[in-house]
C-alpha cells in the first residue's frame, strides 16, 4: 500500500511541476520511453508512454467488456466493493455528479472494477447499480476473476487495495478515481471522497474533451 502511493504521489508531483503553466491541456501519467523511429528516412526520437492494458470483464447486465468496449472513449475507472462499509458509498455518490453530467455524452464511461469478485455476481451489481440510479451504457460495474483485477489496479493504475479480515467489510483499498484517454493513457488522479476533487475532475474531463476535438480538427 505504502509502494503504490508513494509511487502515486511522485507522478502527480512530477506531472504538476511539468505542466504548471499549461491549463489547456492535460498532463499525461505513468511511465513513459523514448524510441527512435526511422520517418521519411530520417531518425526522428518519438516518447511512448504507459498505457491501460487489455482486460475481460463482465458488466451489470452479463455482457463482456474488454478495451475493445471503450474504443474512442474517455473513460474514469475506479475500485470498490457493494459491501463497503467506508469509502465506496461516498465515492460512489460523488461519482453519481459525473455519471449525470456525461450520461450521454456518446464518448465518455466510467468503469467500476468490484476489488470482491467473489460476493459481487452480475446479480449483485445489478441490484446495487438499480439503488444508485445506473441505467444505460454509461457506467459499468464490472467484475472478473480477482488476480487479473488486482493486477490491473495494482500494476496498471497504481491504486493500492488489498483483503484485511482484520478491517470492515474485509477489504482496504484506495479511492481513486483515474481519468484515461482515448489511447487509454492516464490522464488525472482525483480523490473519489472529496467533493472539490471530484468537481476538478468534471473540469478536466471537458478539457480533455476539448484536447481531443483540437487534435481532430488539426
Amino acid at each position: 500500500m505504502k509502494n503504490l502511493a508513494g509511487a502515486l504521489f511522485l507522478l502527480l508531483t512530477l506531472a504538476a511541476c511539468n505542466f504548471k503553466g499549461e491549463q489547456s491541456k492535460l498532463p499525461i501519467l505513468g511511465q513513459r520511453q523514448a524510441v527512435t523511429k526511422t520517418v521519411n528516412g530520417k531518425e526522428a526520437v518519438d516518447t511512448v508512454y504507459q498505457t491501460i492494458p487489455d482486460f475481460k470483464f463482465v458488466n451489470q447486465y452479463g455482457d463482456t467488456i474488454t478495451q475493445n468496449s471503450l474504443k474512442g472513449d474517455i473513460y474514469v475507472a475506479d475500485f470498490f466493493f457493494t459491501t463497503c462499509p467506508s469509502i465506496c458509498p461516498i465515492m460512489h455518490r460523488n461519482m453519481l455528479k459525473v455519471y449525470e453530467d456525461f450520461k450521454n455524452v456518446p464518448d465518455f464511461k466510467i468503469i467500476s472494477h468490484t476489488i470482491d469478485p467473489k460476493h459481487d455476481s452480475v446479480t449483485v451489481l445489478k441490484k446495487y447499480a438499480d439503488k444508485l440510479g445506473i441505467k444505460g451504457d454509461s457506467w459499468w460495474l464490472l467484475q472478473g476473476k480477482k488476480e487479473d483485477t488486482y493486477e490491473l489496479g495494482q500494476k496498471h493504475y497504481l491504486v493500492a487495495m488489498s483483503q484485511d479480515d482484520g478491517t470492515p467489510g474485509g477489504y482496504v483499498h484506495q479511492g481513486w478515481f483515474v481519468l484515461v484517454d482515448k489511447q487509454h493513457r492516464i490522464r488525472g488522479y482525483y480523490d473519489g471522497t472529496k467533493e472539490e476533487e471530484v468537481a476538478k475532475m468534471i473540469n478536466d474531463i471537458k478539457t480533455l474533451r476539448a484536447e481531443v476535438n483540437t487534435e481532430i480538427a488539426q
